[in-house]
């Protein structure tokens, strides 16, 4: 049987995991001023010019950036690893352990998690400068060539008493700025529209404003590393046209699109559209509304999100062939970019619950059946979902063989080296560079 499950990134509720009365005390209320204060243009000055350009021959990856931890000074606690308020043996949200092998003891946060001998596992905090430019260096080892940086657009979108939440994704988006740089990877923002409704897009519009105007997002000169797609610096918009667990319709997408697209002001963007599996024949988990098309071909690049579309059946490939020929067919003949979303394996057991769908890893074969089966359909480009998403188990950066004890029940690397998949990531994107078709 097909999956028909649909996966869409989570947006898990933040709470603090101290003392209710300790935390309002530390807790420092930030307005929305506050948290866009800290946006600035990027200090770097790269000696290598790289300003990317087009997706012929890219392989990206989806970067959420997300997890926090308690001590990180962000005073979020273990966010995007807890759950219910929680992160102890039997209440997480995470099914892969980070490999933090690599990492300085200042990157490490002590968790109530012990490993077979006893010893403390620990996590990261994304906000930590060290470790986001230790995983764009991972990007740069394994030839990935860049991430598309993840904006929940609820953080910018909704009013809020306090906007710490606000504050720290855009501490997270300038520290991936900066790695990239660094690192000679290119990046752009994703605006996720999971969560919003029709009455949340002028907030957004704002968001858009405060990034353009204090970052100076996509024409700061010294950021060498925003990617361009056709002279235009390139944006996504996640969660175009699909059918269910949305609160805001195709027509308020459209005016996000124009407005990013044409405002004088603020637009002057290339568009990437990250749309339903079966976006092209409007149905399964896209929306039947014939108007989708006509708003799909505003885009300049279309993103299908195949997470959970399909699992382990022995046709697979065939079908992802034969799907990923005919939307690319469909594209070409409109000038937009067809860029295939491949991913590793899903499991939400410890978010969800034990009986919850698992598409198994397979030691990696699942991947790189994805992988061969873009590269014949012929595509030279990919998106790979996601690079360090423990929570949905789609995560492809280093992850531990070796995982704590206890009560909730993390995935292995099947006896795999960490970097298993980094380096199928690394094979893929020599495998698809071979195509090279012409567009751009």
């Amino acid at each position: 049987m097909r999956i028909e499950f649909h996966f869409f990134p989570v947006i898990l509720t933040i709470v603090m995991i101290s003392s209710p009365l300790l935390a309002e005390k530390e807790k420092k209320i930030i307005s929305r001023v506050d948290a866009y204060q800290l946006l600035s243009p990027t200090p770097i000055r790269s000696k290598k010019q790289l300003n990317p350009e087009g997706l012929n021959g890219k392989v990206l990856t989806g970067y959420q950036g997300w997890f926090r931890a308690t001590g990180d000074g962000s005073k979020l606690g273990f966010s995007h690893y807890q759950k219910n308020g929680k992160f102890e043996p039997g209440t997480c949200s995470i099914d892969l352990w980070p490999d933090l092998r690599e990492f300085s003891e200042e990157e490490k946060f002590a968790t109530p998690f012990r490993f077979v001998d006893g010893s403390t596992a620990h996590v990261f905090s994304s906000l930590h400068p060290k470790t986001v430019n230790r995983h764009f260096l991972w990007m740069k080892q394994y030839s990935i060539d860049g991430a598309f940086i993840q904006r929940f657009a609820v953080h910018g979108a909704k009013l809020r008493k306090d906007n710490r939440r606000l504050k720290y994704e855009n501490q997270k988006l300038m520290l991936c700025r900066d790695s990239a740089i660094r690192n000679g990877r290119c990046w752009a923002i994703m605006y996720d529209l999971t969560g919003m409704t029709d009455a949340d897009f002028d907030r957004l519009a704002n968001d858009w404003k405060q990034l353009r105007k204090r970052m100076q997002l996509g024409n700061d000169p010294n950021d060498t590393g925003y990617l361009k797609f056709r002279g235009k610096p390139l944006v996504g918009i996640w969660g175009v046209g699909f059918k269910e667990g949305r609160s805001y319709g195709l027509e308020k997408t459209e005016w996000l699109i124009r407005l990013l697209k044409h405002n004088p002001e603020w637009g002057g963007m290339s568009i990437m559209l990250g749309v339903p599996y079966y976006w092209r024949d409007l149905n399964r988990d896209a929306v039947s509304d014939p108007r989708l098309h006509k708003i799909l071909g505003l885009a300049d690049v279309i993103s299908p999100w195949s997470v959970g579309r399909y699992g382990n059946k022995p046709d697979e490939s065939a079908k992802i062939v034969s799907l990923q020929v005919a939307d690319r067919k469909w594209c070409e003949k409109r000038s937009i970019h067809y860029l295939p979303v491949l991913f590793p394996g899903f499991s939400w057991k410890n978010m969800k619950g034990p009986d919850t769908t698992q598409i198994p890893r397979r030691k990696g074969a699942f991947f790189y059946e994805q992988i061969i089966a873009t590269a014949q359909a012929g595509n030279s480009s990919a998106y790979l979902a996601m690079f360090d998403e423990l929570d949905e188990g789609t995560a492809i950066f280093k992850c531990a063989d070796r995982v704590p004890l206890g009560r909730s029940k993390f995935i292995s690397m099947e006896g795999l080296p960490s970097d298993h998949y980094l380096q199928l990531s690394k094979d893929g994107t020599n495998l698809l560079r071979k195509n090279m078709y012409p567009m751009k």
